[in-house]
């Protein structure tokens, strides 16, 4: 239900954030926000947990899958060290060693406060917007042992429901969600970002893309090099064109055996860290839920469910034309689970005596 972005959401990646999916035809229907919480920490000191964050199952899957695209980025830094290295004299471990070190920036106050106004377009709360969300937060936080104050509060001048979690300290949410939304929801909603941030599910996704971009720049320019020759070489003759896929073959092949078939496993990486990032879904779901938010969150998921679903239908009857599912891969490369999954791991929470 996050940023943390995603089919069918069709908003920005797995960045490093995460995120609930559009809703923009829930809006339609929803009454204006009522202050329903039960605020079980409104007044008194709050007590904290001794270990507030932590790195769950699903933060070390993460960690371990985004392994590969690392040593091929750390590859990529170690030739251009060697150039760098041959033409300026850079000692060849200088390079490597700032790209490690930059990781931390990514945790640096100013350097997050940065990334949240211009990368993910965010802004302060207004006084008004801080006087509804932080008695919320405060809540979801309190009930946690967690001390809210780690995290910064942004907003997101948008329609959609949507929430948050990202870098290492940011919690936003969308206009929308903040005016429209009943206390009790809206805490649900933070409850599961809170759950990203707890289960380090948000830092060590942010640090595993980051640590990949290398790479990733790397495959982009062989890829478009590629494309650019093929294109060129099949403007003379098909024997050309041909002589050259012989010739990216056996690179393509030097490649995978002098890198132990490293190439290969990135070739699967993407479909398991989607599942992972279903995982850490389900483990923020979980985490809300047992804050006591279950109910509230099982109907923000139905209510999303429903927009999802009479949004396809009216799409379908304007076109004339049979429903659109999406497909095997695109439901495999999916980092949210479906509605109804979701919800069916809720049920516990729902129904105790069940």
């Amino acid at each position: 239900m996050d940023r943390s972005t995603d089919p069918p959401n069709p908003g920005p990646p797995d960045d490093d954030t995460t995120r609930w999916q559009p809703a923009e035809e829930a809006a339609e229907r929803r009454t204006p926000a009522a202050d329903d919480l039960d605020y079980r920490h409104r007044s008194g000191r709050l007590h904290y947990a001794a270990r507030q964050r932590g790195v769950d199952a699903t933060a070390l899957g993460q960690l371990v899958l985004l392994l590969p695209g690392t040593v091929m980025s750390l590859l990529v830094i170690l030739l251009l060290s060697a150039g760098l290295d041959a033409w300026l004299g850079v000692p060849l471990w200088v390079p490597p060693l700032v790209w490690l070190l930059s990781g931390a920036l990514l945790f640096h106050r100013p350097t997050e406060d940065f990334l949240a106004r211009h990368l993910l377009r965010l802004q302060r709360p207004m006084p008004d917007e801080y006087a509804r969300l932080a008695p919320v937060w405060r809540e979801v936080t309190a009930r946690a042992g967690v001390d809210g104050q780690t995290y910064e509060l942004w907003i997101e001048d948008s329609d959609d429901l949507n929430a948050y979690a990202a870098a290492g300290h940011i919690v936003g949410v969308t206009r929308y969600a903040l005016g429209h939304l009943p206390s009790s929801q809206l805490a649900a909603v933070l409850a599961h970002e809170l759950g990203h941030h707890t289960g380090g599910h948000v830092w060590t996704s942010l640090l595993g893309h980051w640590y990949a971009l290398p790479g990733r720049a790397a495959w982009y320019a062989i890829r478009w090099v590629v494309v650019l020759a093929v294109a060129v070489t099949s403007s003379f003759s098909w024997l050309a064109t041909t002589a050259l896929v012989f010739v990216i073959a056996f690179f393509t092949y030097l490649t995978i055996t002098h890198l132990y078939g490293l190439p290969l496993v990135l070739v699967v990486t993407p479909y398991l860290i989607a599942a992972v990032g279903r995982r850490a879904e389900l483990r923020a779901d979980q985490h809300a839920a047992a804050l006591g938010f279950g109910p509230t969150l099982a109907q923000v998921l139905t209510a999303m469910h429903t927009a999802e679903t009479e949004a396809r239908r009216r799409s379908v009857a304007a076109a004339g034309a049979r429903p659109d599912h999406p497909g095997m891969l695109a439901r495999l490369l999916s980092t949210h689970p479906d509605y109804p999954t979701r919800l069916h791991r809720l049920k516990p929470y729902l129904d105790p005596s069940g």
